[in-house]
């Protein structure tokens, strides 16, 4: 049962979610400009997809924030299990597409997606869900533990078929994240770590693809017009803008040099074009938006909607400083994202749609805002 209803929503929370927009939506329009023109003949193509794409997300996140958080709980189970069937059916011919050497999008007639963005919320929702009603036996080996490791072994095999290490890092993170928040102990927290390491060390040297990532990544000056090409170009871009950038618009890495600059790469766009200055804005607004969405955990009414409040906060905020990190050279390439700045309608719905669940969340919070 919810309690201590305050009626409103958070209203700082939802100012920096549309300042991320706008932001988002203005850098789009910009790096995107060379790279539409050459693919689609249309120098605001990916704006135009982009705007449509934040239209549908504003509408599931107006939803989202009126719907009482407690309907996501009574439906965790088939929502996640629909998502898994998803994640499934990208495998099968005429079902899944295979872009890039990787399947990760499912095509349902009209409508194209990526499964992986809705198993990322619906794997939050039910694992708060599921370690709400585990309670002490959370902190139990056998009760807890392995059920909580089996359930991301299963997700880690899937995403790994796709493959997808990128997602998988940020989900194993997040996962954790909530199995910490809702009373595990210590040491299995430290036991995951260990173990998750290990695997991802072991995916990393059996497959070539991902250790040569590994390899340029501590010598990024290796093979620059190969596997190094990517990363240096982004350094490129990151070391050009300086201290106040070349001015928005006047990038000269977006016009065919710099992979993917509407995508996991817009990072360096925008420290190209705004400098230091404007990607300082921008990672402040999402230091901003992690204390306000911490905040509405802390102040949570129940057990499932604090974890419910920590797996959506940690998901955007680690899979933005995973995609600044390794565009930036500290961590290896990984391809996720940036939310909200990044071009993938997919993802921005179901990010706008958690946001929804977070603000409505907030309603109830234990505080004044």
């Amino acid at each position: 049962m919810t309690k201590n209803k305050n009626g409103k929503i958070d209203q700082i929370l939802l100012f920096i979610v549309f300042a991320l927009l706008v932001f988002g939506l203005i850098m789009i329009a910009s790096a995107g400009v060379a790279y539409s023109k050459t693919r689609f003949d249309s120098s605001y193509f990916f704006f135009k997809k982009q705007l449509l794409g934040v239209g549908v997300g504003l509408i599931a996140l107006y939803f989202f924030q009126k719907i009482n958080y407690v309907f996501w709980k009574k439906f965790s189970m088939i929502f996640f299990i629909g998502s898994v069937i998803c994640l499934i059916l990208v495998f099968v011919e005429g079902l899944g597409s295979k872009i890039y050497g990787a399947s990760r999008w499912l095509n349902l007639g009209p409508i194209s997606f990526q499964p992986s963005e809705m198993l990322k919320l619906s794997l939050i929702i039910y694992l708060a869900a599921w370690l709400e009603s585990r309670g002490d036996k959370v902190k139990d080996f056998f009760e807890g533990f392995i059920p909580f490791v089996s359930i991301v072994a299963i997700i880690g095999f899937l995403l790994m078929k796709q493959p997808d290490m990128g997602t998988l890092g940020i989900l194993v993170l997040v996962a954790i994240s909530i199995f910490f928040v809702a009373g595990s102990r210590i040491e299995h927290i430290f036991l995951m770590f260990a173990g998750g390491g290990l695997t991802f060390l072991f995916l990393i040297l059996t497959s070539p693809y991902r250790l040569q990532r590994l390899t340029i990544f501590r010598n990024p000056g290796e093979n620059l017009q190969g596997a190094g090409y990517h990363i240096n170009q982004a350094l490129i871009a990151i070391g050009t803008g300086g201290f106040f950038g070349l001015g928005l618009g006047h990038s000269l890495q977006k016009f065919n040099y710099l992979p993917e600059p509407v995508g996991d790469s817009i990072f360096a766009i925008v420290a190209e074009e705004l400098g230091f200055l404007g990607a300082g804005v921008l990672i402040g607004l999402f230091v901003l938006f992690a204390f306000r969405g911490y905040k509405i955990a802390k102040n949570a009414p129940d057990v499932f909607s604090r974890l419910l409040a920590v797996g959506i906060v940690s998901w955007i905020v680690f899979q933005s400083a995973i995609n600044i990190a390794a565009i930036s050279g500290i961590v290896p390439l990984t391809g996720v994202p940036l939310p909200f700045i990044s071009y993938g309608g997919t993802s921005m719905v179901f990010i706008l749609s958690a946001v929804g669940i977070l603000l409505n969340i907030s309603r109830y919070s234990n505080s004044k805002q």
